[in-house]
């Protein structure tokens, strides 16, 4: 391959990404989609923040994107963008692993910003590496990315790294490690930039939806909004010393994105995103009540009140984090980690629940209609389709698009791929219980319940007769 443009697995959703550039400079969006500094303009989400109307513009053009394909491009071009952002944020962080490897964070960040750079990343290492025991006992070629040589100019990469979501459009790759490390696994540790054109590099992608997909009334999400997922694999591939961020050291190769704004800033995008995919699956939710002719009880009444307080708590949870924002010793501003990490915690665990209520909704419409569109080409048998397959308060065809729409995003292979994505784009479950675990103010919750025990004064013995 050569092309994404062109090729039929990829073609449309590389038109829907490349449509996010073109909205962002259009006259209505230009100014919520870009900042001034030093008389150039900059896309919003390289915005380092220092003031609320700085993270307010920075999640108001994460929420356009979004809303521009539906919440269903969970890595468009705003959020490697802003974890590098983030990190940008605290470059010194860098140089505890050698010296100037900070000043290389600081021109990897100038060199997305002014090149609206669409990046990936790709943050796992594979299993058969990440339990030392195993990994110390390989003695054949280690499938881990690692570093297998190093001159005056570079370095050289072989192995493989994971989860490329949206590898396929990218520019350029980030590799990093976001899961722990042993300090003997330091020789995974390596994080840096590689452009997806590189020698020796190979992109190896998962079975396209969108080559899959009928035609856009069959499958509308899926011919559209496949961003795809891709496992990298490198053979000596080049990196040069100026794209090098942390080599040789395993913590640190992790800290990088806990202990600077890049994690939390980049999640923010994430829920984002979520919100607007919610605020469609909604939608879809409401439809369906209103073409089956049951709006109107009771029950269906409550499940969707349920759905739609979900869409508001988290709304606010995002709110909240732009206006109970913190500030960091420099002057940078980064939205609040627990009420990120809490509705990161939300959105994993519900999401799953959300589409199983929605199909339950739809109930057995989805294996009442035609197979495809074809249908419509043939006028007798369209005919007696619109004559035959009518609901309240929709014609068949309507019916028919809808059901199509629905099923796409909420029933087939594209739509478990979502479900699964939702589940573990943040991590194991077990992970996002722990950050709301490390980042809850326990010292606090605790001051109180030890300020009341000390309150509460037990009687004194009565004195004795004999005293």
């Amino acid at each position: 391959m050569k092309d994404v443009t062109t090729h039929p697995a990829f073609r449309n959703t590389a038109r829907s990404f490349a449509r996010i550039y073109d909205l962002k400079r259009s006259p209505e969006h230009i100014d919520a989609m870009s900042y001034e500094e030093n008389g150039k303009r900059y896309s919003t989400w390289y915005l380092l923040p220092r003031t609320k109307d700085d993270l307010r513009k920075r999640s108001e053009a994460h929420r356009r994107v979004a809303e521009w394909s539906y919440g269903l491009l969970g890595r468009s071009q705003d959020h490697v963008s802003t974890f590098v952002s983030g990190m940008r944020m605290m470059p010194e962080m860098f140089e505890e692993g050698r010296k100037g490897f900070g000043d290389n964070l600081v021109s990897y960040y100038e060199h997305m910003r002014d090149n609206d750079i669409f990046a990936c990343y790709l943050v796992i290492t594979p299993q058969s590496a990440r339990d030392p025991e195993i990994y110390k006992r390989q003695t054949s070629r280690n499938a881990a990315l690692q570093v297998v040589a190093e001159d005056d100019k570079g370095i050289y990469l072989s192995g493989i790294k994971m989860l490329g979501t949206s590898a396929v459009f990218s520019d350029e790759a980030w590799i990093g490690n976001i899961l722990p490390l042993a300090p003997e696994q330091k020789a995974l540790s390596i994080t840096c930039s590689v452009k997806m054109n590189a020698p020796g590099l190979q992109i190896w992608v998962r079975k396209s939806y969108e080559q899959h997909s009928i035609s856009k009334i069959d499958n509308y999400f899926s011919s559209q909004f496949d961003e795809t997922d891709a496992v990298l694999v490198m053979d000596r591939t080049f990196v040069p010393w100026e794209r090098v961020f942390v080599m040789d050291n395993a913590q640190l190769s992790r800290d990088i994105y806990f202990k600077t704004p890049a994690h939390i800033m980049g999640n923010h995008q994430s829920m984002t995103r979520f919100a607007e995919k919610l605020k469609l699956v909604n939608g879809v939710a409401h439809k369906a009540a209103e073409l089956s002719g049951v709006g109107h009880m009771l029950p269906v009444q409550q499940t969707l009140g349920r759905l739609m307080a979900g869409e508001a708590g988290l709304l606010g949870m995002i709110a909240g984090q732009v206006e109970q924002p913190e500030t960091l010793p420099n002057g940078y501003m980064h939205v609040n980690r627990r009420f990120l990490y809490a509705a990161l915690h939300w959105t994993s665990n519900h999401y799953a629940e959300i589409a199983e209520k929605v199909r339950e909704m739809l109930s057995a419409g989805p294996f009442q209609i035609p197979a495809d569109a074809s249908v419509f080409e043939d006028a007798e048998l369209a005919a007696i389709y619109e004559a035959n397959w009518s609901a309240i308060g929709a014609g068949a065809s309507d019916r028919f698009k809808f059901i199509k729409m629905s099923w796409d995003l909420l029933g087939s292979d594209y739509a478990g791929r979502h479900t699964q994505y939702e589940r573990f784009y943040g991590g194991p479950p077990f992970l996002n219980d722990m950050y709301n675990y490390t980042w809850a103010p326990w010292a606090e919750r605790r001051a109180v319940i030890d300020q009341i025990l000390a309150d509460m004064e037990l009687p004194k013995p009565l004195a004795t007769a004999a005293e």
